[in-house]
């Protein structure tokens, strides 16, 4: 752990603009607005079209530490690799957290956005590749920075310890893991409550959606070995062919999701790669799939898991295997469990943003389709940390309109054409961490 330092001049050059731009006495809502006009907007720019790879964050990371420090945070940096914590002590109660990630993802832009990322780097194993911030973490570190600000200026409003987090690596789902090993709450303290937010194209910009229950799925890396017995293609009576065994198996794992999982229980078994074979006339000795397996609740990952080595292993029984060539199934390490939001802390916040926003502020039209994953709930299920992973929206109310009416698709995540409209994104996202923290950071009665 090294604490980060800068010059005492520019150090209190940069905390008078910063305490310039952030009028405690002004309304929140008109002084997130005036914030991002002088700082946000530049500053989201900046990390925008400086995009680095996971557990490669080292500008990011030292940029987002500048902006902390400047707001008046005592600040680390290098927990897990490149990973940034930054407290504010204010007075007694509890100590809360908020998280933002920094990674970018190995993806060329072709958003055309005037300000596109044109970064090129070399990946983990050393392959030149276009970077960008293809889901949206410069709106999350950006609208970090955003809340340090506000909470350092409006610091009567509130009492307790406040610790801001800069997370590597979410992309590569170890960032948040790394963190915690690298004695993250030894070091600052187990807070009492954590927080964190990801902004969605897939919801209204300037509006808010918080599950009561689980936001994001856990997720295992599936691989499955299928032995055979080779022969020539004209002879398959000679062989054991694992590609018949292993289209057999795609099939067989379906029948999982579809009678044997509870009709409401969410759950996903996707064969994402099928190995097998060099020749158009040669049966192989083996075939691997890999799969990715989605849940919401370890109970169902449990059984998904049990219910794929049973079925893998018994079709090869049926494909007439001797019993030490039975197909192998193994679970890679790095299970990630699903993001579960603490009911009565979801509700409570609602509450508190239905206060201070509006109850107009929830996006009435989101429905929870896929089963992406986080790995956020590494920061808060060992030890248990009552927490909520709330959503704010990118996307403009016309562009889901034009949508609708034949015009473009919004493009997901990941995609090389991704976007989020920035100002409603990350002054929602300011606002609302703001009111949150405020709600929770107040001293014991």
């Amino acid at each position: 752990m090294r604490t980060f330092s800068l010059t005492l001049l520019s150090t209190a050059l940069y905390a008078v603009s910063a305490q310039a731009a952030v009028d405690a006495k002004t309304a929140l809502p008109q002084s997130v607005a005036s914030d991002y006009q002088q700082h946000l907007g530049a500053l989201f720019t900046h990390f925008h079209q400086n995009p680095e790879l996971s557990h490669m964050e080292v500008n990011t990371a030292a940029r987002l530490a500048k902006e902390l420090k400047a707001a008046g945070f005592e600040v680390h940096t290098g927990i897990g690799k490149t990973g940034v914590v930054a407290i504010l002590k204010n007075g007694p109660g509890p100590l809360v957290m908020m998280r933002a990630d920094m990674d970018g993802l190995p993806v060329e832009e072709k958003s055309g956005l005037p300000y596109a990322s044109k970064v090129k780097t070399k990946d983990w194993d050393g392959h030149d590749v276009s970077v960008m911030h293809a889901c949206g973490h410069d709106v999350h570190i950006t609208s970090l920075v955003g809340t340090a600000r506000q909470m350092a200026a409006r610091k009567k409003d509130w009492s307790g310890t406040l610790m801001l987090i800069g997370q590597p690596a979410e992309e590569r789902s170890g960032g948040a893991l790394g963190m915690v090993q690298d004695g993250l709450y030894q070091k600052f303290g187990k807070p009492d409550y954590a927080l964190a937010f990801h902004v969605s194209s897939e919801i209204e910009a300037g509006k808010l959606v918080a599950v009561e229950g689980s936001p994001y799925s856990g997720v295992d890396s599936v691989d499955i070995i299928i032995h055979g017995v080779g022969a020539h293609g004209a002879s398959p009576h000679r062989g054991k062919d694992p590609i018949v065994l292993g289209a057999q198996i795609v099939l067989a794992l379906q029948t999982i999701i579809s009678r044997e999982l509870p009709p409401k229980e969410p759950g996903v078994i996707t064969v994402g790669s099928f190995q097998s074979g060099t020749k158009h006339n040669i049966i192989s000795d083996q075939a691997v799939l890999q799969l990715t397996v989605r849940n919401d609740n370890m109970e169902t990952r449990d059984q998904l898991i049990a219910a794929i080595k049973r079925v893998a292993v018994n079709m090869g029984r049926v494909a007439g295997l001797p019993e030490d060539k039975l197909p192998e199934v193994i679970v890679r390490d790095g299970t990630t469990p699903p993001t579960v939001n603490d009911i009565p802390l979801t509700q409570r916040l609602k509450a508190t943003w239905t206060k201070h926003m509006g109850a107009d502020i929830f996006d009435q039209n989101y429905k929870r389709l896929g089963m992406g994953a986080e790995d956020f709930p590494f920061l808060t299920t060992d030890p248990y940390i009552p927490s909520v992973y709330f959503a704010v929206g990118g996307t403009p109310a016309a562009a889901f309109a034009a949508e609708k009416n034949g015009g473009p698709a919004v493009p997901s995540h990941h995609s090389p054409l991704f976007k989020i409209e920035p100002e409603p994104a990350v002054r929602t996202g300011v606002e609302a961490t703001v009111r949150a923290l405020t709600d929770l950071l107040q001293a014991p009665r």
